[in-house]
C-alpha cells in the first residue's frame, strides 16, 4: 500500500517497509518507509483542508462522523480481516474493535452537539464578554499496534468534531487497517486532506512530524520514554500534547474479597490481546492468608486458555513481533533465576503453527519480588507476576511504588475498605471487585509517568479546542 495523503494514494519517497504477520513471519503488504518530506506534504494538504473543515457547521459535522462510523461497521470484516494479518489477533476480536471503535465516534459526535459559548452576564451596558472554543488546528495523530484503529478513533473522532484535521501516523508493524480506514473514511464523504496517514519509523517520519512548525497538537499512545521524547521536542514550537503512555497496574486482592470473582477478572483482563495493551493487569498483590488459596484458583483458569496457531483458532494470539516477545522471555527467566515459581507456561510452544510466530503462553509467576523485573517494568505480554503481602496497606503502598499510574484494581467485600483503597490508588482509572472495559464515556488517562490529558468523552473532544475570550463593544440606542 501506499501513503493516504489528501484524499489519494500517494507513493512515498523512501524505500518500502515489509509487514509480516506474526503468526508465521509471510509476507502481508509493504508500505513506504516515509521522509521528511512525506511529512510536509501530508501536514501542508490538512492544513488547506482546515481552512474549510474548520467552517462546517456543528450539525454537519455530527452527520458525516456517524456515517462514518455507520461505515465502519459495514466494512467491519474487510478491515478486522486485514488487522488480523497485521497483529496476529483472532478475527473475530479484530472485527469486534473495528465495530466498539465506531461505537466511539458515535459518541463523540454526540459531544459535538453539546459544544457551546458562554456570555457573561456581569457586563457593563454596551460591553459583552463571549467566551468560546475553536479547534487548536492540525493535529498529529502517533498510534501503537495493540489496538491500532481503537487507538486512532480516541483521537481522530475527538479531533475531527471538534474541526480539527489530522496526519495519523500508525505503528510499523500495524499500517494497513489504518491506511483502509483512511481510503474507506474519503469515499464516504470526509473531505480531502481531513484525514492523512502516513507510514514509516517513529525515529524518522514520526519525529519531522513532531517537529514540523505547522501542527498545533500531538496525540500519542505509546511507551513512556518514547512519549518523553516527544514532549521535550514538541516544547521547541510549544504544541499541545495529550500523551497516553506506560502502564504497570497493579490489583490487590485482599483476604475477605470474593477470590472466584477476582481470579475470573484478573485471568480475563491480564491476558486479553495476548497480555499487549496499557492498563492490562501486570502485577498482583494477594494478602498472604489467601494467597494459596488464590493461586489455587487463578492457576486452572489461566491454563484453559488456548493459544492460537498459524492456520488455527485460539484464545490468544502471537505477540506482535520479535522484541515484544523478548521481553516476556526476559521477565520470565529473571524471575525463575530468583527462585519464583512458574505456576504455568513459561516455555515457547514448538511444533506446527508455532516455530515460525513470536508466541509465548500465558504464564503465572508466584512469589514474585519487588527485584524481578516483572514487579517493576511494563510486560506488554501474556505473563503476570504475584506477589504476597501482609495487609491491604501493605498491597496498596507497594501498588503505588512506581512511575507509572495508568490503572489499578481491588478486590474486597468491604465497601469503606474498598473506597478507602480506590482513593489511596495512584493511578488514572481504578476498578473494585470486577475489571470491564474502560467505557467510552468517562476521561481515560493516567497519572505519573503514564502520561499527560485524558482522552474520551467530551473530555476527548475539549483537549482538541482552543479557549477564546471575545470582549464586545457597542453603542447602545438611546
Amino acid at each position: 500500500m501506499d501513503m493516504f495523503i489528501d484524499g489519494a494514494w500517494t507513493p512515498g519517497h523512501g524505500a518500502p517497509m515489509e509487514v509480516r504477520n506474526p503468526r508465521d513471519g509471510s509476507l502481508v503488504d509493504d508500505v513506504p518507509m516515509g521522509t521528511p518530506a512525506d511529512a510536509d506534504t501530508a501536514i501542508r494538504s490538512a492544513a488547506r483542508a482546515m481552512e474549510h473543515w474548520r467552517q462546517v457547521p456543528m450539525a454537519d459535522r455530527v452527520a458525516l462522523q456517524k456515517k462514518l462510523a455507520q461505515a465502519m461497521r459495514d466494512n467491519a470484516d474487510r478491515i478486522g480481516q486485514l488487522l488480523h494479518l497485521e497483529l496476529g489477533r483472532p478475527h473475530a476480536a479484530c472485527v469486534g474493535e473495528i465495530a466498539r471503535s465506531a461505537d466511539l465516534l458515535d459518541i463523540y459526535a454526540e459531544e459535538g452537539l453539546r459544544l457551546s459559548a458562554t456570555m457573561s452576564l456581569g457586563s457593563a451596558p454596551g460591553e459583552r464578554t463571549v467566551v468560546t472554543r475553536e479547534p487548536v488546528g492540525v493535529v498529529v495523530a502517533i498510534t501503537p499496534f495493540n489496538y491500532p484503529i481503537t487507538l486512532l478513533m480516541f483521537k481522530l473522532g475527538a479531533a475531527l468534531i471538534a474541526g480539527c484535521t489530522v496526519v495519523a501516523k500508525p505503528a510499523e508493524d500495524t499500517p494497513l487497517s489504518t491506511l483502509a480506514l483512511a481510503e474507506l473514511f474519503h469515499a464516504t464523504g470526509l473531505p480531502a486532506g481531513c484525514f492523512n496517514v502516513v507510514t514509516g519509523t517513529g525515529r524518522g517520519i514520526g519525529a519531522a512530524l513532531v517537529d514540523h512548525p505547522v501542527p498545533r497538537k500531538v496525540a500519542f499512545t505509546g511507551g513512556t520514554a518514547a512519549g518523553r521524547a516527544i514532549a521535550a521536542a514538541a516544547t521547541g514550537t510549544m504544541k499541545r500534547l495529550t500523551l497516553e503512555l506506560g502502564g504497570h497496574s497493579p490489583a490487590l486482592v485482599c483476604a475477605d474479597a470474593d477470590l472466584d470473582q477476582a481470579a475470573a477478572a484478573i485471568a480475563r483482563h491480564g491476558f486479553a490481546n495476548t497480555g499487549q495493551f496499557c492498563y492490562r493487569v501486570n502485577r498482583v498483590y494477594v494478602e498472604q492468608a489467601v494467597y494459596e488459596d488464590f493461586l489455587a484458583r487463578l492457576t486452572p483458569l489461566v491454563q484453559k486458555l488456548t493459544l492460537a496457531p498459524a492456520g488455527g483458532e485460539g484464545d490468544l494470539g502471537p505477540l506482535v513481533n520479535a522484541r515484544i516477545l523478548a521481553n516476556s522471555i526476559a521477565q520470565t527467566e529473571d524471575a525463575r533465576a530468583k527462585g519464583a515459581r512458574i505456576l504455568t507456561g513459561g516455555d515457547k510452544p514448538l511444533g506446527a503453527g508455532f516455530d515460525a510466530g513470536h508466541y509465548w503462553p500465558p504464564t503465572l509467576i508466584a512469589d514474585a519480588t519487588e527485584d524481578m523485573a516483572v514487579m517493576q517494568e511494563e510486560t506488554f505480554g501474556p505473563v503476570l507476576g504475584i506477589s504476597p503481602v501482609a495487609d491491604w496497606r501493605d498491597g496498596l503502598a507497594k501498588s503505588n511504588a512506581s512511575i507509572y499510574g495508568l490503572a489499578a484494581f481491588a478486590f474486597t467485600a468491604g465497601l469503606a475498605k474498598g473506597l478507602a483503597i480506590c482513593e489511596g490508588l495512584e493511578a488514572g482509572s481504578v476498578w473494585l471487585n470486577d475489571i470491564q472495559r474502560s467505557s467510552h464515556y468517562v476521561p481515560f488517562g493516567g497519572m505519573k509517568q503514564s502520561g499527560l490529558g485524558r482522552e474520551k468523552g467530551h473530555y476527548g473532544v475539549e483537549s482538541y479546542l482552543e479557549y477564546k475570550t471575545m470582549y464586545l463593544s457597542y453603542e447602545v440606542p438611546a
